[in-house]
């Protein structure tokens, strides 16, 4: 099951600029640990969704898993060895804009260990640069 979200205001979106850190959604809020990104880039659901299986499969229904990013931003591509012209591609894959400092995934309810092995799984599925973070360290 994909996140996609259930309706848009419109059906294709233009690429935009990412430019600056997190404006909101850069502190824990659910859990003790977290991963927090450090870099900018496009996160499509496809590698949200693997991060997520990768803690859950770690943790072991030790801690429960917080998502803190939906992708609901559409990407769209056109076929290969197509000529220029005919309007946008379809929607290929969506994808949540993340900016610097943004939280990515929280955990709460496992040990610190158990969370930082389980963070750095998922951080690997991701095509940011992250780092783990923790409620002591936020303060």
């Amino acid at each position: 099951m994909a996140l996609i979200p259930s309706r848009t205001k419109y059906r294709k979106s233009q690429r935009g600029r990412m430019r600056g850190n997190a404006k909101r959604g850069d502190k824990l809020v659910f859990g003790n640990y977290g991963v927090q990104s450090l870099s900018t880039g496009w996160v499509t659901a496809e590698q949200i969704e693997a991060s997520r299986v990768a803690i859950n499969r770690n943790l072991r229904r030790r801690g429960k898993v917080y998502i803190r990013v939906f992708p609901q931003k559409p990407i769209s591509s056109k076929p290969a060895e197509t000529r220029m012209g005919k309007g946008k591609g379809a929607t290929e894959a969506w994808v949540a804009v993340v900016k610097p400092g943004a939280i990515l995934f929280e955990v709460s309810g496992a040990s610190y260990n158990a969370a930082r092995e389980a963070l750095s799984l998922a951080d690997g599925k991701l095509p940011l640069k992250c780092r783990f973070i923790s409620r002591e360290e936020q303060i």
